[in-house]
């Protein structure tokens, strides 16, 4: 059985599963369980300064995204920071770390871009014997006008300042939480790096207004009628979160900075995809909220199969293998040519690739008297939006052709070189501009 403990940045857990700094990790009663269903690791609610704790809306805090059969595919969460006292938090902490001395505890940091206020509560932390903090710089709702969260992780030049705080006025290793709601996660992640943070995590919620009530014509969650933006996470965030954590994980100026890979984590298939793209760990939050705190219990057991089936002992040959076949698009190879082609065994005469391809693509998919659908392949561009509408797994397939194979479309010979768009003829940049006399 593949071997599953994880060293992350020197955080030991018995398993790459840690959950996220959300509801399900506010309290010591919830921690417990957490750690008796397996989770190798915990990343604390986010704290606040000393003071009076923050206040939280007693109405609903969240609106929800659902798929055909109401499977939740997305949450928008209004909840804020934890909203009990900075002490009962730390007594907590301190005593979940002692009964599971084995287990990652990170605690999630959130205070004002103040360097006192950093200064302040870090020693308070360590006290109880976290194995690390994560700096909350992506909460997109509640406390941006206070000059936290987002407001900090839109700001690369904030983000540096507060990582070179924390590196000062504490031991222990750094995780910097990235905001998603920005532009290109480069900037923030490369400011991190600088200020010296061992390890990023993302993603954080998205901005989001998930639905509107159209007889009260109000955003949900509605409070006495009224909704604003929340933070969205869940399964419909994961390609964004997998996205970013590639770009990170192939820049020359971040390659190799450790990374925690957030965002719809629900199966065991998705902490692979994670991993595979550069992820030394991953952080679950709305599975656990769905499901309850056993999923983890099939996520583990996921994964050791299919490290088991590739022949891989160490969660640690999983982590990057995907990344260098991932590039940008003038790299990829124009001689590759494929087609579509449909099993008439498996196919089930419904018709939703000849719909799809007939009045949204390229008129394709033939469809005879006795509705048998067959690919023209003198019109196929291989854009496989077939394969993605047809409901049945394997019917249909995209098949490359050969080296010397003729495209019907094209009228040429697949040719064996590699070419991509940097070198072709119709790229204007690959004509060089005459010098004016």
């Amino acid at each position: 059985m593949a071997d599953l403990r994880s060293e992350f940045i020197g955080i030991k857990s018995p398993n790459p599963f840690w959950l996220a700094s959300a509801p399900p990790t506010d309290k010591e009663y919830n921690v417990r369980r957490a750690y008796e269903a397996g989770w190798g690791g915990v990343v604390w609610k986010t704290l606040g300064m000393e003071g009076p704790p923050v206040v939280n809306v007693n109405g609903p805090r969240y609106g929800a995204i659902y798929g055909a059969d109401r499977r939740l595919l997305g949450l928008n969460n209004i909840e804020l920071i934890t909203d009990r006292p900075l002490e009962v938090n730390l007594r907590e902490m301190k005593a979940v770390k002692r009964d599971y001395p084995d287990r990652a505890l990170i605690a999630s940091i959130m205070v004002p871009c103040e360097e006192e206020a950093w200064k302040a509560i870090l020693p308070h932390v360590e006290e109880t014997g976290a194995d690390g903090i994560e700096l909350n710089f992506g909460c997109p709702h509640g406390m941006a006008e206070r000059g936290m969260g987002s407001a900090v992780g839109q700001v690369p030049e904030y983000i540096e300042m507060v990582t070179r705080w924390c590196k000062v006025y504490t031991r222990m290793p750094v995780i910097v939480k990235l905001t998603p709601n920005i532009t290109n996660v480069l900037y923030p992640a490369e400011a991190a790096k600088r200020g010296g943070a061992d390890a990023v995590s993302l993603i954080n919620t998205i901005n989001s207004i998930t639905s509107v009530d159209l007889d009260l014509f109000a955003p949900e969650p509605m409070i006495d009628g009224k909704g604003t933006h929340g933070g969205y996470c869940g399964p419909a965030v994961k390609p964004i979160a997998l996205n970013m954590v590639a770009e990170i994980a192939r820049n020359p100026e971040t390659h190799g900075l450790p990374i925690s890979g957030i965002g719809g984590v629900t199966t065991w298939r998705d902490a692979a995809e994670f991993l595979a793209l550069g992820a030394g760990n991953v952080q679950v939050c709305t599975a656990a909220m769905t499901y309850g705190f056993k999923v983890v219990q099939e996520m583990i057991s996921g994964l050791s199969e299919y490290m088991d089936e590739k022949g891989m002992t160490s969660v640690d040959e999983l982590v990057g293998r995907a990344v260098p076949n991932v590039t940008d698009w003038n790299q990829l190879n124009l001689n590759y040519v494929a087609k579509a082609k449909i099993d008439q065994d498996l196919c089930i005469s419904c018709g939703r690739c000849f719909a799809a391809c007939e009045d949204t693509s390229h008129q394709a998919i033939a469809m005879s008297e006795d509705r048998t659908f067959t690919v023209i392949e003198e019109e196929c561009v291989a854009c496989n939006l077939c394969v993605n509408v047809c409901p049945v797994e394997d019917c249909i397939s995209m098949e490359e052709l050969a080296v010397g194979a003729t495209d019907l479309r094209t009228g040429k010979t697949v040719a064996p070189d590699y070419a991509n768009w940097t070198t072709h003829p119709n790229n204007p940049s690959v004509h060089a501009v005459e010098p004016a006399e």
